[in-house]
């Protein structure tokens, strides 16, 4: 089989690219000893086969980052019987600088420049019969999302394969930049002036400080609406299809011992199908709406805007899109910040991943806000007056985020912010079908399968902790009686803090753990009816104090378990696993006992 490299920078459709030509004939893993993520694929052409490996995407070879070490390497290891480098034909001059360091390391290149549909749209013309002469190696173009060229470029690497490698040269960096720009001007014609101002003004309208943060916000809040509101239909299904399923599973278990069926039904089943029940339809929601903008052209605009404000605390601005990234889910952001180069950045990017709420978090802060600041009201007034004060929250969390970083990096993680190059790309039409493909496979399902792994467990402990009787009461009455003094500084109580700690696995469970210790049912406990879950909570001793100080601190607590674990893959040590638990809790915990604090002195119910 003939292995062929797939090399390029970040947003130049290589992804497209390598699916368009392997369809479904691929699999996934990470490079030996790094967390790198690789994929490779087959495809076969005039009988014989061939093996694409595309490498992580990256504008340069100079190993500042581990994505740019892994493609240097394998490109000089030779174990590729060609390299195809991906262009973007609407911004060619800076691509032709990760060709020029390609041809230094193997002279067996071939250069694809791709999206030359967006081109023609953008008015731009790329002579490629020019371009291949002036590089010395063959190039050919392509429109990999309308599936155009792709047997041209089949035949060109064909033809790759089988020629001897010419020698390669080393070039100094000024003479690389120098050499791609003259190339571009010899062989990139551009028209359609009107269409590049449009985009320049877009540009500056998002970019701007006065107008890029508030539509921002409108966006996000926008995408968080349609993530709560969207969502609440998918769940009720689904919560009725496992009730369902359960009252089977209970017919299976009929002649199991009484403690057996109890663990796994009201245990390991009711647990793991509440987390599938609230976490699927929201990440099935959130992850294809944040991709679209991400294949929009959209969030490097975004990191754009909020560069200056990480610039400031001494971090990277590409932390920006991580933390975009965890309002999905923490464990997804904690794995993006492998695009971070600086290692110093890199960590604080992980340690504070969890400090803005991902949507596990979404259906506790959701209720209370309904129960005692919307009033429990319904109608579209009510919902926008929860999505802004669901958005308020997510600003809190970037606040804490932004204040964090700027702590670890005065202190335990003392440094400069390092510089780097931000593309703008062009605005592009989203692959509507391909996104939501490979937003639910390669996000939504991953971190579902992650949560179900540690939700299963968990459901068999807190069932014993609340069936177990020790004395007069359950082990559950026990631990959350010995907590409740030191809740109530924070202005909780024995059962919130303690269904947070049982609500470790999985953060949706934190709500129903919190009514089964109320009502010492025994079991995980749904609510239908938030006018009946106010009052229940109400007859506890809530208070809209209880409220602000459970949302803090709902808000800022240790990471779930399959954020930390992902934190310990990351960074391999269990110190920095360690500071990722204790700083948001230090921190929710303080804001809790601040507010608590200040609602006594000032007389406040």
């Amino acid at each position: 089989m003939r292995r062929v490299a797939l090399a390029g920078n970040p947003n130049v459709g290589k992804s497209t690219l390598f699916n368009a030509l392997t369809g479904l004939r691929q699999h996934t893993g990470n490079w030996a000893g790094k967390t790198v993520a690789t994929a490779r694929g087959e495809y076969t052409f005039e009988g014989e086969e061939y093996q694409l490996v595309d490498l992580p995407g990256t504008y340069s070879l100079t190993a500042h980052s581990q994505e740019e070490a892994v493609a240097r390497d394998y490109i000089k290891s030779g174990q590729a019987d060609g390299v195809v480098v991906v262009c973007d034909a609407t911004c060619l001059e800076r691509n032709l600088i990760l060709v020029l360091q390609v041809l230094e390391l193997t002279g067996k290149v071939l250069v694809c420049v791709n999206l030359l549909d967006e081109a023609e749209r953008l008015g731009v013309k790329v002579d490629l019969s020019a371009l291949s002469e002036e590089l010395g190696v063959p190039v050919v173009g392509t429109a990999a999302g309308r599936q155009e060229g792709l047997n041209d470029l089949k035949a060109a690497i064909a033809r790759l394969v089988e020629r001897d490698a010419p020698a390669a040269s080393r070039r100094e960096p000024q003479e690389r930049v120098t050499l791609a720009e003259r190339y571009a001007a010899q062989v990139v014609r551009s028209e359609k002036a009107d269409r590049r101002r449009r985009q320049q003004k877009l540009d500056r309208l998002l970019t701007s400080k006065s107008t890029g943060i508030p539509i921002m916000l409108l966006l996000l809040g926008l995408v968080v609406w349609l993530t709560v509101a969207g969502a609440n239909g998918p769940s009720a299904l689904l919560t009725e299809l496992f009730a369902r399923l359960g009252n089977v599973l209970e017919g299976w278990l009929a002649n199991a011992p009484a403690w057996l069926s109890g663990m796994l039904l009201d245990g390991v089943y009711r647990v793991t199908a509440w987390v599938v029940a609230v976490m699927l339809p929201p990440m099935a929601i959130f992850f294809p709406l944040f991709t679209l903008l991400e294949d929009l052209g959209y969030l490097p605009r975004v990191a754009f805007v909020m560069d200056h404000a990480f610039q400031k605390c001494r971090t990277c601005g590409k932390q920006c899109l991580t933390m975009c990234m965890s309002i999905g889910c923490n464990a997804c952001g904690v794995t993006g910040c492998r695009i971070i180069d600086s290692p110093r950045e890199r960590l604080i990017a992980i340690l504070t991943s969890s400090l803005v709420p991902c949507n596990g978090k979404f259906p506790t802060l959701i209720a209370l806000i309904t129960l005692f600041f919307v009033g429990g009201r319904s109608g579209l007034l009510a919902s926008v007056q929860g999505a802004a004060l669901l958005l308020g929250t997510l600003v809190l969390g970037v606040a804490g985020t932004l204040a964090c970083s700027r702590l670890l990096s005065a202190t335990v993680l003392k440094g400069m912010p390092s510089s780097f190059a931000l593309e703008l790309p062009p605005f592009r039409k989203p692959r509507v079908g391909e996104v939501i493909v490979r937003s639910v496979l390669d996000r939504t399902l991953f971190v579902l399968g992650r949560a179900v792994a540690v939700a299963a467990p968990a459901g068999a402990v807190i069932w014993l902790m609340a069936n177990v009787t020790v004395g007069d009461a359950t082990l559950l009455a026990h631990c959350t009686g010995f907590l409740d003094s030191f809740a109530r500084l924070f202005g909780l109580d024995g059962v919130i803090l303690m269904a947070f700690l049982l609500g470790w696995p999985a953060n949706e469970i934190v709500l129903p753990v919190m009514l089964m210790a109320y009502l010492a049912t025994g079991s995980l406990v749904e609510f239908d009816d938030l006018t009946a879950l106010g009052r229940l909570l109400t007859q506890h001793g809530w208070t809209w104090r209880t409220a602000v100080c459970t949302m803090l601190f709902s808000l800022f607590h240790w990471p779930c378990s399959t954020t930390c674990l992902t934190i310990y893959k990351e960074t391999g040590s269990v110190r920095w696993t360690a500071l990722a638990i204790a700083l948001p809790t230090a921190l929710g915990l303080g804001l809790c006992l601040c507010v608590s604090a200040l609602t006594r002195v000032l007389g406040m119910p």
